[in-house]
Parts: structure tokens; C-alpha cells; sequence
């Protein structure tokens, strides 16, 4: 007994480190594919959507069960709401696109520790990956 609770605390772990980089990775393809969808719609229109709902996203949600979050930053009114590096520099020019993670909870700046499992859209879509990877 006491043998199989010492395997069960050794491949536990193991399992949920294995269960969470599954869910980064889909995160990962989803941002990628809602990029997609936002930059066809801006050729085609001219102007970025004005939600997820417009490029058929509403209500998308992420591995963790809550919804992306999609924040066009190009006109004047967006500036505000960018995402940041440490340096204070927004991460994109044009729309953030994003999901907060496994613990729910996102900082404005993404070297922030609460950014840090945030999986991300930075560089105008050149890096999509997990907050804590991102070193600009």
C-alpha cells in the first residue's frame, strides 16, 4: 500500500505538469487561429473588429474554461488598454489578443507576476507564447 501511495505522489504531479503544458499548447493554436480570422477580417474591411463575435469568436473559451481577451489598441482610445513589457511598451500595435491562464488573473504588465501564466499574442503576432516567456 504504502508503495503504491509513494508512485501515486510521484506521477500525480507529473501528470498535472503534463495536463497544463496540453493546455498552454492549445492556447498557443487557438490564439494563432483567432489571429488569423482578425487579420482576414481587417483586409477585408478595412478597419480590425470591434469584438471576437465579429470574426465568429464570441463567447470562445480558453483551456481553462474563461474567455479570450481581445482589445484593439490602434486608435487613440486603445492606447490605454495595451498590454505592456517591463519597459512599458506595448506589446502590439494593433489588437491584443490574449487568455489569462491557469490562475484567472492578468496585470496590464506583463512581467508582472500575475502576467506570467497569461498565454499571449506580443510583437504583433511574432511571439505567441506563455507571459513568463516573453523577455522584451
Amino acid at each position: 500500500m504504502a508503495l503504491l501511495a509513494v508512485l501515486a505522489a510521484i506521477a500525480l504531479p507529473a501528470y498535472q505538469d503534463h495536463r497544463e503544458r496540453v493546455r498552454r499548447a492549445q492556447a498557443v493554436t487557438d490564439i494563432a487561429a483567432m489571429q488569423a480570422l482578425i487579420v482576414h477580417y481587417q483586409l477585408e474591411h478595412r478597419e480590425l473588429p470591434a469584438s471576437l463575435a465579429d470574426v465568429g469568436q464570441g463567447g470562445r473559451l480558453d483551456p481553462w474554461g474563461r474567455p479570450y481577451v481581445y482589445v484593439d489598441v490602434s486608435g487613440k482610445d486603445g492606447k490605454g488598454k495595451a498590454r505592456k513589457d517591463r519597459k512599458l511598451n506595448p506589446l502590439n500595435t494593433d489588437f491584443d489578443l490574449y487568455s489569462v491562464g491557469r490562475d484567472g488573473v492578468s496585470k496590464p504588465q506583463v512581467s508582472h507576476k500575475d502576467s506570467a501564466d497569461d498565454v499571449l499574442r506580443a510583437l504583433d503576432g511574432d511571439f505567441i507564447g506563455v507571459g513568463a516567456d516573453f523577455t522584451r
